[in-house]
């Protein structure tokens, strides 16, 4: 029989009173089930990451090997056992402890190579990391497919990180959410300041290029500026080059690194700086196929005492617009005409 609007208000008023009933009994709020959180993907990583020795990843043709040393000392062993980024291990390390599994996704073999999970390999995009205790027994291991970035609104933080990843060994693929810092290149781990010590501190530099000398030293007060004092009939110099002398060691950054006992080229060069504060330093200079190769020596106190201990037994690879600075010539120097 077909309802009239009496029926009509009454179904209406009934269903008005069940639901102010709901919303008294449940405290006056509007629930709803709440979202559960994805779960982790290494729920047991974080009170294990102390025991961390070494970190592999393996992409393609490329492969990273990093080692920890004494406390929390992160090493190279491609590169001689050359100080690795800190900062970057320990960025990997926690994004591993956040990393959370969102979203299920396939588990055919055959359709992992669309999310970049197919076996790692010589020709493989896959890359595999494993964290590794002192036994070699693995903390965590996951290969990693294809990353993305998305937008979550404006302002800082906005952008979320996401990867494609999956359990060695394993099919099931998943989606996960957080930031995986990972690269097999061991040039993008190494720690690459070799010194900053300010233009201000040189106070002289004496070059050595091809038997000949030059010596320049700075002028008096707070504006002074080096210039050239020997040899006495040198011609005029340019400012921008004695500039670049005095900023060598300034900001100063490696491209390579190398056991010194490894060094390639011959020597092309010396430069001598004479610092404040007693301190001196001593840059050789190679030259081996267009690279540029220096070795660094220190000379004074403390200060001294702490440079060497970071540069003693390595070789450094520097852009080859170092080598006029580091051991500049009458020639280097010269003023050019306009």
């Amino acid at each position: 029989m077909p309802l009239n609007r009496r029926h009509l208000i009454v179904l209406g008023g009934t269903a008005a009173l069940v639901a102010g009933a709901a919303f008294l009994f449940s405290g006056g709020e509007e629930r709803g089930d709440a979202p559960l959180e994805a779960p982790l993907a290494f729920p047991s990583l974080p009170p294990r990451l102390a025991a961390a020795r070494r970190i592999e990843a393996r992409q393609g043709a490329a492969s990273l090997v990093v080692e920890r040393g004494t406390g929390d000392t992160w090493t190279l062993p491609q590169k001689g056992g050359y100080p690795a980024r800190g900062d970057r291990i320990r960025e990997l390390l926690v994004s591993l402890t956040e990393l959370r599994l969102a979203e299920r996704r396939t588990a055919d073999p055959t359709a992992l190579t669309r999310l970049g999970l197919e076996e790692p390999g010589p020709n493989a995009t896959s890359l595999l990391l494993r964290v590794l205790d002192s036994t070699g027994a693995p903390l965590a291991e996951l290969v990693v497919g294809r990353r993305r970035t998305r937008t979550q609104g404006a302002g800082p933080g906005s952008q979320a990180e996401s990867a494609f990843v999956r359990r060695p060994g394993e099919s099931q693929s998943y989606l996960a959410d957080g930031r995986l810092p990972v690269d097999a290149d061991p040039q993008l781990w190494i720690h690459r300041e070799i010194a900053n010590l300010p233009e201000e501190r040189v106070r002289a530099v004496v070059g050595t290029r091809d038997g000949r000398t030059v010596e320049l030293r700075r002028g008096e007060g707070p504006d002074g500026r080096l210039a050239v004092v020997a040899p006495a009939d040198a011609p005029p110099a340019d400012e921008v080059s004695l500039d670049e002398v005095g900023r060598a060691l300034e900001g100063l950054t490696l491209l390579d690194v190398r056991p010194e006992a490894e060094a390639p080229g011959e020597l092309t060069g010396e430069g001598r700086f004479t610092l404040t504060d007693n301190l001196g330093i001593t840059a050789r200079m190679r030259l081996a196929g267009g690279e540029v190769w220096m070795t660094l020596a220190a000379a004074g106190d403390d200060e001294a005492a702490r440079l060497n201990a970071r540069w003693r037994g390595w070789a450094y690879q520097v852009g080859a617009w170092k080598l006029p600075a580091f051991a500049p010539s009458i020639e280097t120097l010269r003023k050019r005409a306009e």
